[in-house]
């Protein structure tokens, strides 16, 4: 899994530096679209993370009938997602980017994000694929399904944006065959050559609206909490388009998809632990789910400490890679100053985000999902404004406000899990 993470990453900064020989205005226009894409990237998580969850609850407590059935149930949900979500963007795209600050690149964001939006079943259902597999414990196969994507997508990029010079489009493009293809492979290893522990068999599906209600018990509150981060996203554009410009977003979007790089054991850790927290919950082994949280924790903030020294040392090094056609050397500069103050960001992300996926796994998403209103649409919105536009720090004081608010916020989601480990547990006993 953290393999499979880790090229993901590694593939996001591949293609960025690809884009990069297009032009700023191009790495821009991608920077407005990219909380729109991480908006359907987050509902195939949540979606995802909710299959997993009633999954891995279903096998700790022996009920394999019902996990394959919830299986299916998820694939139903995930094939009308598919079909709403470009029904319902793509009108509004224009309105969506102009307002966040895409005015000048207008065009080259339509050519990039309608492309995506159109192709965003493909990504709904290998996340969900790959979650399922999870599920049962096969990471070999969930690991393939990530892992391939990343790898057609280098390969297909430059083919794409200039071999067959489709540009920005191309990268689109490149992105959604990538997609399709291990997906294909997945349905070929449910449905077809069915060697997997759970038996997809549409033959024997029974619709029941309860298996329904599980899978988005878990499944909206984790998908909004993703739209809520890409939603702040989006409000932290336009801030910072307000304060500096647009350059300023090729800048924040770079900086970002470098973190992804140092964010990727965390996130490995926490996906890992949505099972785990799941499968103990669900046997009632409630110091599995504290032991679970608190390691996930611990390992994730060690690893974090050391890359974010490491993003620091080596951000003018790390900004030089998408700027290799810049001769005047804005971004460049901006790279670095943008990757400097929002490594911290790798450091405090662990202990919010362990929790609220160790929420996810014990089935209480809501509980998750409030944590993150408080967090990112409280603290940080408001802390970004206050430093960024009414103090008139400018964009230091934005990604100052960002960091604080994210301190706050998580420190907030720990004390929420201790308070309810200790209720779990102390019902446990009077019961």
């Amino acid at each position: 899994m953290v393999f499979a993470l880790l090229l993901i990453s590694f593939n996001n900064i591949i293609d960025r530096i690809w884009v990069a020989g297009l032009g700023t205005d191009v790495l821009a226009a991608i920077g407005f679209v990219s909380p729109l894409f991480m908006i359907i990237v987050g509902i195939g998580n949540g979606l995802g993370a909710g299959s997993n969850s009633a999954i891995s609850r279903f096998i700790g407590s022996k009920q394999k009938d019902n996990a394959e059935n919830s299986a299916l149930h998820s694939v139903l949900i995930v094939a009308i997602v598919s079909i709403l979500i470009p029904l319902i963007t793509i009108p509004f795209f224009d309105k969506i980017v102009v307002y966040m600050g895409a005015g000048s690149v207008i065009n080259y964001a339509k050519d990039y994000g309608i492309t995506i939006l159109l192709g965003s079943f493909a990504f709904l259902f290998n996340l969900l694929f790959s979650s399922q597999l999870r599920a049962e414990g096969d990471m070999k196969k969930a690991t393939f399904v990530m892992a391939a994507v990343e790898v057609l997508n280098m390969i297909l990029d430059p083919i794409f944006i200039y071999g067959l010079n489709l540009g920005i489009k191309g990268a689109a493009l490149a992105t959604i065959i990538s997609s399709i293809i291990p997906t294909l492979v997945a349905v070929y290893w449910l449905f077809i050559m069915k060697n997997t522990y759970l038996t997809y068999n549409v033959d024997t599906f029974k619709y029941h609206s309860s298996y329904i209600k599980d899978i988005l018990t878990v499944g909206i509150p984790a998908s909004l909490e993703e739209f809520i981060i890409s939603l702040v996203n989006i409000i932290l554009n336009s801030m910072l388009v307000i304060v500096s410009g647009t350059s300023i977003i090729a800048a924040f979007n770079i900086s970002f998809i470098i973190l992804q790089l140092g964010m990727m054991p965390c996130i490995a850790i926490g996906t890992s632990a949505i099972t785990v927290a799941g499968v103990a919950y669900g046997a009632r082994e409630y110091d599995k789910v504290k032991t679970t949280c608190h390691y996930g924790i611990k390992i994730s903030l060690i690893i974090a400490a050391i890359i974010t020294v490491l993003l620091v040392l080596f951000a003018p090094q790390l900004a030089m890679l998408f700027t290799y056609n810049q001769p005047d050397g804005q971004l460049h500069n901006l790279i670095v100053q943008v990757l400097q103050i929002v490594s911290v960001f790798l450091v405090i992300t662990p202990v919010g985000g362990i929790c609220a996926m160790v929420f996810q796994g014990m089935g209480k998403g809501t509980i998750s999902l409030l944590l993150t209103v408080v967090r990112e649409l409280i603290f940080v919105v408001l802390l970004a404004y206050v430093f960024g536009i009414f103090l008139n720090y400018g964009v230091d004081g934005v990604l100052v406000g960002f960091l604080l608010g994210l301190v706050i916020g998580s420190a907030i989601s720990l004390l929420a899990f201790e308070l309810f480990i200790k209720k779990v547990e102390k019902s446990a006993i009077t019961s």
